[in-house]
């Protein structure tokens, strides 16, 4: 399915946009039609869409061997409303988003790190990935579920 690094960041930058209309559209309806189970819907949908793009820019940061740089550019623009796209489109035009998953290492030094090698055993197992990466977003979901919205409830 997600075939390339770029097709699976792609899917989640364009997600994690459709999310932010979610969002944005249910403070609207609570705002304007004292709806406020449109920000329960919308905000739920939208938590879990940014988590789950965090986890891919970084499981794509690692791949395509990233700087601290884009990799933070990456996962904070998830903060800003529709920052995603843009960030997609200048990760892809300054190529760092070219190319195919690393699953076998070659001669690069690089290949034989710890982080490296662990990545690798992941990316070739691809639902063992998907499931551990969904674990992780639905139990940091949860958590930030019983704590509650920052400054207290609505």
């Amino acid at each position: 399915m997600f075939r390339t690094p770029l097709s699976l960041f792609r899917t989640l930058a364009i997600a994690e946009a459709i999310s932010w209309t979610m969002l944005i559209g249910g403070l609207i309806l609570r705002a304007t039609a004292d709806l406020p189970i449109a920000v329960t819907i919308g905000g739920g949908i939208h938590g879990f869409v940014f988590l789950a793009y965090g986890a891919t820019a970084v499981l794509v940061a690692l791949n395509q061997r990233w700087g601290v740089g884009p990799t933070v550019v990456a996962v904070v623009s998830a903060v800003i409303p529709y920052a995603t796209i843009p960030t997609e489109v200048w990760l892809h035009r300054t190529g760092r988003l070219r190319g195919v998953w690393r699953l076998e290492a070659g001669d690069d030094p690089r290949d034989h790190r710890p982080l490296d090698r662990l990545v690798r055993f992941f990316l070739r197992r691809p639902w063992v990935l998907g499931i551990l990466i969904l674990l992780a977003v639905a139990l940091i979901f949860v958590v930030l579920l019983v704590v509650g919205p920052p400054g207290g409830k609505d």
